[in-house]
């Protein structure tokens, strides 16, 4: 199934957006509350089934085998990964709502399938304040400003200069109307001050082939989805949307470094969540397990390898990311309206 995202945009009321906003902030602290008092941590009881939203070998998917295989070891009991991708994270999801809260079924999702998504879809088959508990966060990844190869935007003050021409706009690319890489880039071209024209593309590797041509000017990506059209020299990474630079491309300057504003970091997450009403103590075995495993060496070396960063940490740090990330995206569809059916 395609991404719905990839439909085009249309106008949502402004209120939508702050309402969901709140919902999270409500709906994730009340969950964690539940599941974050003193609690004996216990593993699942039985076989584990983690759905992952992502295609088979994608790296959000690759991680949540790898790291299924390591809690198989651990608990001596089967661990499974499923890739259901489709629906914008809805397949996966309400492949695991539907299983009881007993830690047995978890779910692997990102910051558009909890924080996005609930902004911007009229009808969203599951609803992550109500759903879902966070467990544990995967890693961090930062978004880099790419261009081809042979682009005459040689720095990003290149890009922000030639963004400046009202006469000549710039096009930018994305994945998903909607989506991470478009808002992130909306808000950079709106903290700017310019008008550039976006493109979105179907499907990822669309995407980056048609930078690495020229179609697009520029697209955010990050080393895993654009990091070996680099390596190919077909892409060049002009900065990177975070506060420090990537220990795996440590020549490219921050945005800040670069020219642009401050506080314009664009970061996507992937965690682990569970089905709401998951016993805490489960949730807390799941959580210090996955911390564990994580930042062990041979994890860490799949890690650098997509650019992914291990942040572990209790299970309020996802709702942390995911409260801050809903109200930063909120206030960005106020100058970009989107809205999905």
């Amino acid at each position: 199934m395609n991404d719905p995202r990839s439909t085009a945009p249309a106008r949502r009321p402004a209120s939508t957006p702050r309402r969901a906003a709140l919902g999270l902030a409500v709906g994730l602290l009340a969950g964690i509350a539940a599941a974050s008092g003193p609690a004996h941590a216990q593993p699942p009881k039985g076989n584990v089934r983690i759905t992952s939203a992502f295609p088979t070998g994608s790296g959000p998917d690759v991680v949540a085998r790898l790291v299924g295989d390591k809690l198989q070891a651990r608990w001596g009991v089967p661990v499974v990964v499923e890739s259901k991708p489709g629906g914008a994270g809805a397949v996966a999801i309400n492949a695991m709502k539907a299983a009881p809260p007993t830690g047995n079924d978890l779910v692997v999702v990102d910051v558009g399938n909890v924080s996005i998504n609930p902004l911007i879809f009229k009808r969203l088959s599951y609803d992550p304040d109500k759903d879902l508990v966070p467990v544990a966060l995967l890693y961090k990844t930062a978004f880099f400003v790419a261009v081809a190869a042979d682009s005459p935007y040689r720095t990003f003050k290149d890009l922000m200069a030639a963004a400046g021409n009202k006469a000549a706009p710039l096009r930018y690319g994305s994945n998903a109307v909607g989506g991470p890489i478009h808002l992130s880039s909306a808000r950079l071209e709106h903290a700017l001050g310019t008008e550039m024209t976006h493109v979105p593309f179907k499907e990822t590797s669309q995407l980056y082939a048609s930078v690495s041509t020229g179609e697009v000017s520029w697209a955010y990506g990050s080393i895993a989805t654009a990091g070996r059209l680099v390596e190919a020299k077909r892409l060049r990474f002009l900065a990177v949307a975070d506060r420090v630079r990537s220990p795996a491309m440590p020549n490219v300057p921050t945005l800040e470094e670069a020219g642009a504003p401050k506080g314009l970091d664009a970061l996507s997450w992937v965690a682990v969540m569970a089905p709401r009403g998951t016993p805490p103590g489960v949730i807390v075995e799941i959580n210090r397990a996955i911390n564990e495993v994580v930042v062990q060496p041979d994890i860490a070396e799949r890690f650098a390898g997509f650019g992914f960063v291990a942040s572990p940490g209790p299970a309020q740090q996802v709702a942390d990311l995911a409260q801050g990330d809903r109200a930063r995206y909120a206030e960005v569809l106020k100058t970009v309206p989107v809205s999905v059916d």
